[in-house]
């Protein structure tokens, strides 16, 4: 009897019908494509103190920065809607809460729904005009100025600066107040976006000062009111210029010296960025995630990325708390990993990670709502949405959860005739922590039957047959396992 070879292209396809993913991975979790293999993502665990109990910052985080100081000795910031707390690589924690800092909100509030006008306004059944506003759930843009962590509150819009020394953060002198973020150029200067509460205007400080904000013949301070119709919302160092994102457009910001000192030029239009957090600078570029799609900024022009499994994440995303959406970069593995909350839920609950070298696109489910990649600290960290810091890529402990890839349908030639399969041929590198489960239907709106779970340690005889097969491989041992080309046994049979 032939063998059937199951060679699917790396990465998920989710967008469409179920049909439409025919031959392909369509719903994943915990899992990644590396060296042409399927494997599961590196687990997690809490990160202990030296009292061996783990770290909680006692709130939900909204920002994370990881930085040293002059002296090598390594920190993690984590900024929450009435907090900043500080983690020093002893995993003991500081709270550094600006004495004035204004309290922020955990969730974004919405007031173009229900109960957003009189009773009886309009319709009964009738989607209600946008009347209204959405207050952004409250997000922090953090960063360091030499040893010093420079930190904003979205809706305190105060810079301030920790000098690692004193108890709590204070404020820069002369710092512009009413700012949306805040971030440190590669040349040194300070930059307040938003500032004045002008949701158009950048100012910077002078170089190497960020006391002196006032322009004069003598300093490099200034600012420039921005030609976009949006907010802005984050910005970022990268490939020698600086990039700032509004919820409308890009804007790059290069610096030229005296007597302009830095120059602006719209790089992409239509390319906003979905919440303060959506994006990340890696090796390739800047890549943020919009309200529909994402995009990366490399360089010239902003392009759209083509992502596989765009009908699967933004049909099922919570817009209304879009503002919580946080980025959180992976250089280990080349991937981003964007948090966000699914349709019913009110704090991120799911993840959709790119790897941006292979263009591989995953989805899965995770209860994190911040994070920072590694390299101040060996791994990356994530925050649980109860404060509990984790360490990521470590073990394969998901909690509970079990890592697995689920393909779209297999058929034999165009699928006019049945599959009859009668063993499968395994291809999984540690034998037998995987278990193979196949569902079983010969049209689409068939009720599925499923058969297994079948052991992937040897071949293992099977028996079933259908015009539409689908192949679900499951990890039942916390193990880092491998799966290449499974090979079915299997041959053509009746047209029905």
């Amino acid at each position: 009897m032939p063998l059937v070879p199951l060679n699917i292209p790396k990465g998920q396809y989710s967008n469409g019908t179920e049909y439409q993913s025919l031959g392909r991975w369509r719903d994943v979790n915990l899992v990644r494509w590396h060296e042409d293999s399927l494997r599961p993502v590196g687990g997690w665990r809490p990160r202990a103190n030296n009292t061996n109990t783990a770290v909680d910052v006692g709130g939900i985080v909204r920002g994370v920065h990881a930085w040293v100081n002059n002296d090598g000795e390594r920190y993690v910031a984590f900024g929450m809607h009435d907090s900043l707390v500080a983690m020093l690589e002893s995993s003991i924690t500081d709270d550094i809460t600006p004495a004035a800092l204004t309290t922020g909100r955990v969730d974004a509030t919405v007031s173009t729904g229900w109960g957003a006008a009189a009773w009886g306004l309009f319709g009964w059944g009738v989607e209600r005009p946008d009347i209204g506003n959405i207050l952004r759930a409250t997000t922090w843009s953090l960063d360091n100025f030499g040893e010093f962590l420079i930190a904003c509150s979205s809706d305190d819009g105060v810079i301030y600066e920790w000098d690692l020394a004193t108890a709590t953060a204070t404020v820069v002198s002369n710092a512009p107040v009413g700012c949306s973020a805040t971030f440190v150029t590669e040349e040194r200067f300070l930059v307040c976006l938003g500032a004045s509460s002008n949701a158009r205007l950048v100012k910077w400080s002078d170089q190497e000062d960020n006391t002196t904000w006032t322009a004069a013949a003598t300093n490099q301070a200034g600012d420039i009111e921005l030609q976009t119709n949006g907010k802005i919302l984050a910005g970022v160092r990268t490939r020698g210029q600086s990039l700032i994102l509004t919820d409308q457009d890009a804007h790059t910001m290069t610096y030229q010296g005296p007597p302009f000192v830095y120059g602006f030029q719209r790089v992409g239009t239509a390319c906003g960025m979905i919440s303060a957090g959506a994006y990340a600078s890696v090796d390739a570029g800047v890549i943020w995630m919009g309200r529909r799609n994402f995009f990366l900024y490399s360089g010239g022009q902003v392009q759209e990325i083509p992502c596989e499994v765009a009908d699967h994440v933004f049909s099922n995303l919570n817009y209304d708390q879009a503002s919580k959406v946080q980025a959180v970069a992976n250089s280990q593995w080349n991937e981003i990993w964007w948090l966000y909350q699914s349709q019913d839920a009110s704090e991120c609950d799911k993840y959709v990670a790119y790897d941006y070298v292979e263009n591989i696109w995953t989805t899965g489910e995770i209860d994190r709502t911040a994070g920072v990649d590694r390299g101040v600290f060996r791994r990356p960290f994530m925050v649980k949405s109860d404060g509990v810091v984790y360490e990521h890529e470590v073990g394969f402990d998901y909690d509970g959860a079990a890592p697995f890839a689920e393909t779209g349908p297999i058929a034999i030639g165009t699928g006019e005739r049945l599959m009859k399969v009668t063993s499968v041929i395994p291809d999984e590198k540690t034998q037998g922590d995987v278990d193979l489960k196949f569902k079983v239907r010969n049209y689409p709106n068939d009720t599925e039957t499923e058969k297994g779970p079948f052991s992937t340690a040897n071949p293992t005889s099977v028996r079933f047959q259908g015009r539409q097969v689908r192949m679900r491989v499951e990890g039942v041992e916390a193990a880092d396992w491998r799966v290449g080309i499974m090979r079915l046994d299997a041959r053509p049979g009746a047209k029905r």
